[in-house]
């Protein structure tokens, strides 16, 4: 009996548990917590979604370069659509019958009782059309956003463009980002995209079974507003990005200036270039393939992907090192007959300078001089091998940035070239030496290097051994903070002792009679620089010129590549020089304005390659005259007749 008794009380008091538990798991779902009915959102709540504006970007003196603009989603929710006047809303929009049913089966099929866009970017002229008339078109209603807009329309490769996320994005973001989001895709837009996109906010509101709206959950308790992302103060100069382009107009090539003390870049030119405001709106993706499709790549972002021989720029370098190992002083001569002969491989000198030394081999590009000094490094007799010359040689160099990315704020920068000797030995076998690799005196041969990088190095010599590293955008938000990274000396291990006398040279370079550059030297400003005549296997010489100015406290250092335009004094030197100028005195002295003028209006583009020509079947030579009107132009391995290709017939005449 007492067993049965306690069992009485042990079931009932089960009971008892199972119902508390029952009746407390009741209470927290329909009083404590609100997670089940937010669960049910799909059915009675509705998250709408608000858009923050980008964060503008201003240059370095304040000027606005990036600024948003408003413009206006169609949003359609299909279930609640009531018959009305199709025609009225495609005219409005400006579609046509075919694009509505598209546009509107494509709502249907995401879902028929949530919105989605139909229709993007609707400008301010056509969203005020819309208002009008919107109560006629039930289950229709707009969404703000705003979309950027870049008043000078230059620096397009810098900005980069915004579009919106592809699923790859979606799926990467681990839910943050939802179709319809916008992402930076090139440029300073990419780069800084976490920091200029600011916070979406959202806003909930209530439906009844009839899929009307009831108001907002909870008085907004839970709806949170869009932040707009933060400021970005960039270190670009407007007034030179503006020069610069203007001056490389019709022209292939790039500009880098950088202020030496901060690393700051003052311009980031690349051409041919394209304007930014092309890549916003609704004709984004068409005008994307028009200049995608347009020659000499204006997507291509030539200052830190475009890869040159440094040519005899890389002098003062060789030269630099030179010093530091004591295998020359400012004194030491050579003597130049116009040649210099690596074995029996001649490189040859533009002049005879006869008995040389540092300064002037620099101020006339003495070719000699310069393998001469090459020579001396790689044979060193404190050396084992040419291997351990050669690897000690490339270290030097790449301490000045060469060969490897200097990590500058912006998307896909490319390291540039210079071997190893490993490489050297898989080309040449085990028997290279210096002769074998001589055109790397000159900043020829297996060396590359990219715009920045040639700017860098004009930085490390105005500097007189170090770097800080180079970047676009000098401040974030209202606070300008300023990365740590940007303040830090990257020394290049070179004496001070011995960057006079290169400088020396590189002042004469611009500024004495015989200088390769002296047709460049600017009023009262003592620039120095290097010119250079980059071979190009595929054209005409490329125009090179680096320097920096002033000489004492330089405020400006450059690098200038003009594609196939022969000596670097043609082009290059001058085009630095009126950039430099500018900078410097805030406007062009005397007739520089003019001579400027002059440079703006020169065209020179590379050749486009000839077509291959395709006669068809071998003839005899009696009919291949007669059938000489039928050629037409074919890829290299033709799959269609020739007969077929009206288009490129025409091309070819």
């Amino acid at each position: 009996m007492d067993n049965l008794f306690n069992r009485k009380y042990i079931i009932q008091g089960l009971f008892i548990v199972v119902a508390l538990i029952l009746l407390g798991q009741l209470f927290y779902i329909q009083v404590a917590s609100d997670r089940y009915f937010l669960s049910a959102n799909s059915n009675v709540l509705r998250k709408k979604y608000t858009f923050p504006a980008r964060g503008i970007i201003m240059d370095r003196n304040n000027k606005v370069l990036v600024q948003n603009e408003p413009v206006y989603d169609l949003m359609v929710t299909p279930s609640l659509v009531k018959p009305f006047d199709t025609a009225a809303l495609c005219r409005i929009i400006g579609i046509d019958m075919k694009g509505f049913h598209k546009r509107f089966n494509k709502a249907k099929n995401q879902s028929r009782y949530q919105r989605s866009v139909f229709e993007k970017q609707l400008s301010v002229q056509t969203y005020a059309a819309l208002q009008e008339r919107l109560s006629r078109f039930v289950g229709f209603e707009t969404q703000n956003r705003t979309v950027r807009h870049y008043p000078d329309s230059v620096a397009g490769q810098f900005f980069g463009y915004v579009k919106e996320v592809s699923e790859k994005d979606i799926d990467e973001s681990n839910g943050y980002y939802r179709p319809g989001d916008y992402i930076g895709k090139a440029g300073v837009e990419r780069q800084y995209n976490d920091v200029l996109q600011g916070e979406r906010g959202v806003e909930n509101t209530i439906y009844n079974a009839r899929n009307v709206p009831q108001g907002s959950y909870l008085n907004g308790k839970f709806d949170t507003l869009a932040i707009s992302g933060e400021t970005l103060v960039s270190s670009l100069d407007i007034r030179l990005q503006k020069l610069g382009e203007q001056l490389l107009k019709n022209k292939v090539g790039s500009i880098v200036a950088i202020e030496p003390a901060t690393g700051e870049v003052l311009a980031f030119v690349s051409s041919p270039t394209y304007d930014p405001n092309l890549m916003v709106g609704r004709q984004q993706g068409n005008n994307y393939m028009d200049i995608f499709r347009l020659p000499n790549r204006p997507f291509t972002v030539r200052p830190l992907s475009g890869y040159y021989s440094p040519g005899s720029s890389f002098k003062p370098v060789d030269d630099l090192i030179a010093l530091q190992e004591g295998v020359i002083d400012p004194n030491t001569t050579f003597n130049c007959p116009g040649v210099y002969w690596a074995g029996n491989h001649p490189v040859k000198c533009e002049h005879v300078d006869g008995n040389i030394s540092l300064r002037r081999g620099l101020a006339r590009s003495c070719n000699t001089y310069a393998c001469h000094v090459f020579q001396k490094l790689m044979t060193q007799p404190k050396y084992k091998s040419k291997i351990a010359a050669y690897d000690d040689w490339q270290a030097k160099v790449r301490k000045f940035g060469l060969g490897s990315k200097l990590d500058l704020d912006m998307p896909f920068e490319r390291k540039g070239r210079l071997f190893t000797s490993e490489e050297y030995t898989k080309r040449f076998g085990k028997y290279w030496g210096y002769t074998t690799i001589i055109s790397l005196a000159i900043g020829q041969g297996e060396m590359s290097a990219t715009p920045l990088q040639m700017a860098n190095i004009m930085s490390i010599i105005a500097n007189r051994g170090y770097y800080i590293k180079p970047h676009l955008i000098k401040a974030i938000g209202e606070k300008r903070d300023v990365k740590k990274e940007y303040l830090v000396k990257n020394s290049v291990g070179i004496d001070l002792s011995h960057f006079e006398p290169v400088i020396d040279g590189m002042q004469d370079a611009v500024n004495a009679p015989y200088g390769t550059a002296r047709d460049s030297a600017i009023p009262d400003i003592l620039m120095c620089g290097k010119t250079g005549t980059v071979q190009n296997p595929h054209g005409k010489n490329h125009s090179v010129f680096i320097g920096f100015a002033p000489r004492d406290n330089p405020k400006i250092a450059i690098a200038v590549i003009v594609e196939n335009a022969g000596f670097g004094s043609a082009y290059a030197a001058p085009i630095a020089s009126y950039i430099t100028e500018t900078y410097l005195k805030g406007k062009l002295s005397g007739n520089r304005v003019d001579r400027a003028e002059w440079m703006k209006k020169q065209v020179v583009l590379p050749e486009i390659p000839k077509p291959k020509i395709y006669w068809g079947p071998k003839v005899a030579d009696s009919t291949r005259k007669a059938d000489s009107a039928a050629r037409i132009t074919v890829p290299p391995a033709p799959q269609k007749k020739p007969a077929a290709n009206k288009k490129q017939l025409q091309l070819t005449k």
